[in-house]
């Protein structure tokens, strides 16, 4: 059951620990607090003083938890949550994921992404109900000098710097990711393999893109041009990109979309490189909205 809660909000053991706590404490301080108004009105025990009592437990608790959860460091957490509860009752709130991208050098495919769902403040009122709001909330990058991260800059979005033997203690980072409120997260470029429990707690809501056909040219240690240079030597006539779920194994999870490109005889690694770059712009923004969208 713990295990579960943990996986479900993203948490270690410690953090589960003080939500629990928060849930609980913030649970009596409301009862609590309801019970002293109820004496103020001189109502006695019965129907009348039972729905007036639920009442005030229902406008109290929202309240009583968060001012708990700002004693136990948890109200980035709680604030969320009462959000959700809030858009599933009223159907009022516009739905929104907020995305992390996780890459490792230039950027280039999360420049993209972030300009793709930038032009979202442009839909109209009719196209934005067609359309699940996504939030570019944070570049996490595992490279000081990596120039996603001036992109990141450029754009305003906050940028998570990891270190490696951290981040493979899968539960490590998942607080941060969490105080953030990321609901999905996006491989662009990121050469470190994800550890189970960070895939655990975003099930199915991690994609990568791989340039070349899986099951062809995957696995450890096949990246960038190193995965080009492969197909060039197998005489390939074609190639393309792969967007797939990430799951325990290298470029392994359930295929999205596949895009090909021809590979002309006088083609080497670079200029393979630069066809699948125009892959990648052109089908990776357009793959994740659509996933989202299905959320």
């Amino acid at each position: 059951m713990l295990d579960k809660l943990k996986r479900r909000w993203g948490v270690n053991g410690v953090n589960l620990l003080l939500i629990l706590c928060t849930f609980a404490v913030g649970g009596s301080l409301c009862g609590y607090g309801a019970r002293k108004i109820l004496l103020l009105t001189c109502l006695e025990s019965g129907a009348l003083w039972i729905l007036v009592y639920i009442l005030l437990i229902t406008l109290l608790w929202p309240a009583s938890v968060l001012l708990i959860s700002i004693v136990f460091g948890q109200f980035s957490f709680f604030k969320k949550y009462l959000i959700k509860i809030i858009s599933h009752f009223t159907g009022n709130m516009e739905k929104s994921i907020s995305v992390a991208i996780f890459a490792s050098g230039a950027g280039s495919n999360a420049e993209k992404i972030i300009q793709h769902f930038a032009r979202q403040v442009n839909l109209t009122p009719s196209e934005k109900k067609k359309h699940t709001k996504v939030i570019i909330s944070l570049i996490v990058c595992n490279k000081s000098g990596a120039g996603v991260l001036e992109i990141a800059s450029r754009a305003g979005i906050p940028t998570l710097l990891i270190e490696k033997e951290h981040f493979f203690n899968g539960t490590h980072y998942l607080p941060e990711l969490k105080s953030y409120g990321i609901d999905f997260i996006v491989l662009a470029g990121f050469l470190w393999k994800i550890p189970p429990d960070l895939i655990q707690a975003f099930p199915n809501k991690i994609v990568n893109i791989h340039p070349a056909l899986l099951p062809k040219y995957g696995g450890k240690g096949m990246y960038g041009n190193k995965v080009h240079e492969a197909v060039i030597a197998a005489a390939e006539k074609e190639s393309g990109i792969t967007i797939h779920f990430v799951d325990e194994l290298y470029d392994h999870g359930k295929v999205i979309l596949q895009a090909t490109c021809n590979i002309d005889e006088s083609d080497n690694a670079e200029s393979l490189a630069k066809k699948i770059h125009l892959l990648e712009h052109q089908h990776y923004p357009v793959v994740i909205e659509k996933v989202l969208n299905a959320k």
